[in-house]
């Protein structure tokens, strides 16, 4: 069915609106001034409207939300078609790009979620499709926003670092991983991942006892990826970071190995306390 997407930019208000209070802002230039050190919030603002051929119409939002170690983009809709007398509800899926002064930020899916750069105006736009249920509505369509969002970038409380970066092909790479913990808060696990392109044939050993090869398979399979690696940290403390020596062998084909830490934040017995961090990328010289 032909649709013909409109684009409507408009500049939302400074402050981020309280997550439970949030509606998309339709014309409401005022705000509140910024405030220091602020909450988890979502910031709404109208992105366009797509329109079908025999009277349908979706009126598309995107909305940001900050204040978190992630930038959280989503495109909620509103839906209907001229002549008919039907309350629809909106589904919304497609792709989000996020710019600020010119530069590309962050991608993603809608929803969908990526570490967010911090505080700024942020042009984001997205490539939709809006469908209604019941069936009666089903548009294709660009739309885009331009948000100011304020939220601090949280401090992180965590950081692993690499000694070197470059691996050899046709060799093996010995390496050494620091993960360190800087913040009071929280306890002293977390737990190490790396992993390349099993493709390529790379092989990731240590003889760290905290180390493993990840297992896979049924019981009772005895398959393990020889490609990754997870290790246990125990004893993380302030002034105290934990080292990992590994060994990446790589053939001809050159894999890269990307890292990544989990760990805990201490938010009591809340069951989605967890946090993750991205770890140097290692590529091939």
């Amino acid at each position: 069915m032909p649709t013909r997407p409109t684009i409507l930019r408009c500049l939302a208000g400074a402050a981020l609106l309280p997550l439970a209070l949030v509606t998309p802002a339709w014309g409401q230039p005022t705000a509140a001034p910024p405030r220091a050190g602020e909450e988890p919030s979502t910031l709404c603002a109208p992105a366009g409207a797509l329109r079908g051929a025999h009277g349908q119409l979706a009126v598309v939002s995107i909305c940001a939300g900050s204040g978190t170690p992630q930038l959280t983009v989503s495109a909620p809709a509103s839906c209907r078609r001229a002549g008919v007398r039907v309350r629809y509800t909106c589904r919304t899926e497609g792709t989000w790009t996020a710019h600020r002064a010119g530069r590309t930020l962050a991608t993603g899916t809608l929803p969908g979620a990526q570490e967010y750069p911090g505080p700024g105006t942020y042009d984001i736009s997205a490539d939709v499709r809006v469908r209604s249920a019941p069936a009666g509505v089903d548009l294709r369509g660009t739309v885009e926003a331009t948000l100011t969002v304020t939220a601090p970038k949280v401090k992180p409380t965590h950081a692993v670092t690499v000694d070197r970066t470059t691996l050899r092909r046709n060799a093996t790479t010995t390496l050494t991983y620091t993960v360190r913990r800087d913040s009071d808060e929280g306890d002293g696990s977390a737990r190490l991942g790396l992993i390349g392109d099993a493709a390529t044939g790379v092989r990731i050993a240590t003889a760290d006892a905290r180390c493993v090869n990840p297992l896979v398979g049924r019981y009772p399979s005895k398959t393990r990826l020889r490609h990754s690696l997870d290790c246990a940290l125990t004893a993380l403390q302030p002034g105290h970071p934990e080292t990992v020596k590994v060994r990446v062998t790589v053939g001809p084909d050159c894999s890269t190995v990307v890292s990544k830490l989990g760990y805990w934040v201490p938010q009591g017995q809340s069951l989605y306390t967890g946090r993750m961090l991205a770890g140097p990328t290692l590529t091939c010289g």
